[in-house]
């Protein structure tokens, strides 16, 4: 029987690929949770605040969050909401705008006919309209103004003269001018609407649909600018807040305690403590011949790293990384989806050799089956593993028989099957192995930069390579950011955390 453990010991430098390129960051929607909104510690009275204080406070941690989120996530964009059409909320909007439109619809039909609302809506799209306009459309902003004048169309409306579809028309040809290409089918379809109300309704739809495009187009236009000055910008929010609430950083000292407690090297006095061997072993030479250890940088990376703990939700969280928390454990997640991977993908080819697994097109297949089966692992993982261990084991069967080579014997297909069940038990030995490796990997990446960590990357890990270069880049880079803005803070945290004798740097280091 293949022994799994030394195979994913075992160096694997031969099977080492070129370097992975760096792949773009996927778009993600975020909520981004409030400084203010942590909860207090049981000892502490929380700090009272007024309302306007409040308000401030929720303004400055909104303009940081969304600022934030512009720079680390380059996909970032606004999209129009949809609420579920049989939500109590999707409902409750529907009543609404129908009783309003419904309202509006007997006030045109009324004889003479009241032109209230009608008059609020004109004035509404007469302001949407002039904030679509860039600073240098001057005479068409003057256009606009003229041909709706609300004090020449309250008057017209006074008289019964306001010509709706006239004016209508008019909004039409101009939102056709101003339009993205994308909403010019949408823009052609309102000009068939012949119901007033109908056709105002589907303006203002497009017209929200605009400034979304707007919107985004700013965010774009912005964004170069915010990457070069966004150190500065939220550090100088963060100190506002600081300033507001000074016992704001009472999680991130706990969490800087924890990891540098983490990584405290065990006291000469008791050399055999449990897991000081195993440490030692794991710790590459970078880290295991430092003997100033922890220094400041090495406490803030192992912080960095114990954030992507299956447990970390559950943990007070620091106030530093509150606004990336959701992005972290997205990350986690996929830390632990790895795992499971490439603990199958070891098991299978212990077993069927290096024969299949030359292939590119098998391991894909297997990836894709494996990381299907295993969606819903953290709920009923015996049942996920159940499965894979069926599909895997008819795959190997399969191209073992495609290329001719000898099946399984029943004895290594029931060994087969038992090994990748057993991967759903939380001690297994593979699982740990991989678990281990993969966090110390990214421990390099942080410490030596992914270009050199991906030179040399680790053995056993080479199936996922591609995989964990993606997660590598994402974390790096977030994290990276991170210590540019926080550094300070870090910096004045640890220095009560190590004693300046045993640390060997006075300051954070920037990456």
């Amino acid at each position: 029987m293949p022994n799994i453990e030394e195979t994913v010991l075992q160096s694997d430098s031969s099977e080492a690929e070129g370097e992975v390129q760096k792949p773009k960051t996927p778009g993600q929607s975020q909520e981004n949770k409030s400084f203010c909104s942590d909860s207090h510690r049981p000892e502490r009275q929380p700090e009272v605040l007024s309302v306007t204080e409040l308000i401030e406070t929720i303004s400055k941690v909104s303009k940081l969050s969304i600022a934030h989120e512009i720079v680390v996530n380059k996909d970032f964009y606004l999209e129009e909401s949809v609420l579920p059409p049989n939500s109590l909320e999707g409902r409750f909007v529907d009543t609404v705008y129908k009783a309003f439109w419904d309202h509006l619809k007997e006030q045109l039909l009324s004889t003479p006919p009241d032109f209230t609302c009608a008059l609020k809506l004109l004035k509404e799209v007469k302001e949407i309209l002039l904030s679509l306009l860039l600073p240098r459309q001057n005479r068409l902003r003057n256009e606009v103004e003229e041909a709706l004048d609300m004090d020449l169309l309250k008057q017209e409306a006074e008289h019964g003269a306001l010509d709706v579809p006239h004016l209508s028309n008019y909004i039409l040809n101009l939102m056709a001018l101003l339009c993205a290409p994308a909403r010019d089918e949408a823009v052609r379809k309102l000009k068939s609407i012949t119901d007033p109300v109908q056709l105002l309704r589907g303006i203002f739809h497009v017209l929200g649909l605009m400034k979304m495009d707007m919107v985004n187009y700013t965010i774009r236009s912005l964004r170069p600018y915010l990457k070069e000055h966004s150190v500065q910008y939220e550090r100088a929010k963060f100190q506002e807040l600081l300033d507001r609430q000074p016992n704001l950083l009472e999680c991130t000292t706990k969490w800087l305690t924890k990891a540098a407690a983490d990584i405290t090297p065990p006291s000469s006095s008791s050399p055999d403590s449990p897991g000081s061997s195993t440490m030692a072993c794991a710790l590459p030479n970078w880290a295991a011949d430092n003997s100033e250890l922890p220094s400041p940088t090495m406490v803030l990376y192992q912080g960095y790293l114990n954030l992507l703990l299956s447990d970390s939700d559950k943990e007070e969280f620091p106030e530093t990384l509150l606004m990336d928390r959701i992005r972290l454990q997205e990350m986690e997640s996929q830390l632990r989806q790895l795992t499971i991977l490439t603990s199958v993908l070891l098991v299978a080819r212990s077993f069927s050799g290096n024969v299949l697994f030359n292939s590119p097109e098998f391991v894909d297949k297997l990836k894709c089956i494996t990381k299907a089966l295993t969606e819903e692992f953290n709920s009923r993982p015996e049942e996920a593993m159940l499965s894979v261990s069926e599909q895997v084991s008819l795959e190997i069967q399969q191209g073992l028989k495609s290329m001719g080579l000898s099946a399984l014997s029943s004895k290594n297909t029931a060994s087969l099957t038992g090994q990748l069940q057993n991967i759903a038990k939380k001690e297994n030995r593979v699982c740990t192995i991989i678990d281990q490796r993969i966090r110390l990997f990214l421990k390099c990446c942080l410490v030596r930069g992914m270009q050199e960590s991906l030179l040399d990357f680790p053995g056993g890990l080479i199936l996922i390579k591609g995989e964990l270069a993606d997660l590598g880049w994402k974390f790096v880079n977030l994290m990276r950011h991170n210590q540019q803005v926080y550094s300070p803070y870090y910096a004045e945290i640890l220095k009560n955390i190590i004693p300046p004798a045993q640390a060997g740097e006075t300051e954070v280091e920037c990456l």
